[in-house]
């Protein structure tokens, strides 16, 4: 059908994907809310939420919609496709959405969604996507082979990126569009590393966001729930390991941590935060960044947009430091952390 793509200047078919992304999860988006009434994804008001009414949940199949569709009508035009790294992706992630849409009707139980976790993780790892070495300066040659423990470390990263998008999806608009900043800076650096395949699936799944925003943006009309929220985690945390293959002898697992920062950190310091007050890591609380800020009296829009510039000063950082220049990555980092001080004193004087 989309054979005349092949003539085609690579590209502009990674513009065409980003655009047939956007229109499906875009159009498809009410047919998702009518969906979740259907099937009971509902979001009703609790404590630690921001609704006040019940909401749709599983707008996430919109995005799913858009990237997997987008991929089956572009795929066969890339050059050099990776195929067989493309098709654990793709049923990784559909056990994900398959779960994650249970989830948003059911509430499953979080040892039986780990589970399915670790199972997705696994077909990625079998069709042969793995983080098999790491950038680190005291290994012989600056590398360090993971060997045996490449599985665990990959398994590990795929299900912490996975969870840590899902936490931070708690104000409308915050986990699509910081989703959809990491997918353009990875979709930035696999265009450097010469990755086709990583840069066709971030084009698709950047687009599939921007796509769904509208609707998520606040104030929301649907979330995208458990079946877009992990669905978009995994996908980052696969990508970001094929967009790296071919160059994690020049480029450290840093870079992919500092795109994907803000969600990683947050979750690193709710568990840390959980720990320390002798609650179950895995039990919900109102201690997440976007949280605070909320109840530190920024509006939600605000809270956001201050999340999505923390996210792209990362994603920035990132940048830099796979293009070697890691002094203006930490200049960025620095400002990052200054700003965010200098608010944080000013709300506490305000406060007083």
């Amino acid at each position: 059908m989309f054979d005349f793509l092949k003539g085609i200047n690579s590209n502009f078919i990674y513009i065409i994907a980003f655009a047939i992304a956007f229109v499906i999860a875009c159009f498809t988006t009410p047919l998702s809310k009518k969906f979740a009434y259907k099937v009971g994804a509902i979001d009703m008001p609790k404590a630690r939420g921001m609704n006040t009414k019940p909401m749709p949940l599983a707008g996430g199949i919109s995005i799913v919609l858009g990237f997997l569709v987008t991929i089956a009508l572009i795929a066969p035009s890339i050059k050099d496709l990776e195929l067989i790294h493309l098709i654990g992706l793709i049923i990784g992630g559909v056990v994900i959405t398959i779960v994650g849409l249970l989830d948003d009707i059911y509430d499953l139980p979080a040892k039986l969604k780990l589970f399915f976790q670790i199972l997705a993780a696994l077909i990625v790892i079998i069709t042969g996507t793995t983080i098999h070495a790491i950038s680190w300066p005291w290994a012989p040659g600056g590398v360090l082979l993971l060997g045996s423990f490449s599985n665990v470390i990959t398994i590990i990263w795929i299900i912490g990126v996975t969870n840590a998008v899902n936490l931070i999806d708690g104000l409308d608009g915050l986990a699509t569009g910081v989703s959809s900043i990491a997918a353009l800076c990875l979709m930035f650096i696999s265009i450097l590393n010469g990755e086709p395949t990583a840069v066709l699936l971030t084009a698709a799944l950047a687009g599939s966001c921007l796509g769904f925003l509208p609707h998520n943006f606040n104030p929301a009309t649907i979330y995208m729930g458990d079946t877009g929220s992990t669905f978009l985690g995994f996908t980052l945390s696969v990508i970001s390991i094929q967009g790296f293959i071919k160059s994690y002898t020049a480029i450290t697992i840093i870079v992919a941590v500092l795109i994907l920062g803000l969600p990683i950190f947050d979750t690193f310091f709710a568990i840390l935060r959980r720990i320390a007050n002798g609650k179950p890591v895995m039990q919900a609380d109102r201690g997440h960044l976007h949280h605070r800020l909320v109840d530190r009296g920024y509006s939600h829009k605000r809270a956001v947009l201050t999340l999505y510039g923390i996210s792209g000063g990362f994603g920035i950082a990132g940048i830099l430091i796979a293009m070697n220049d890691i002094m203006f990555a930490l200049i960025i980092i620095g400002l990052i952390l200054v700003v965010w001080l200098l608010d944080f004193i000013a709300r506490r004087i305000k406060n007083k």
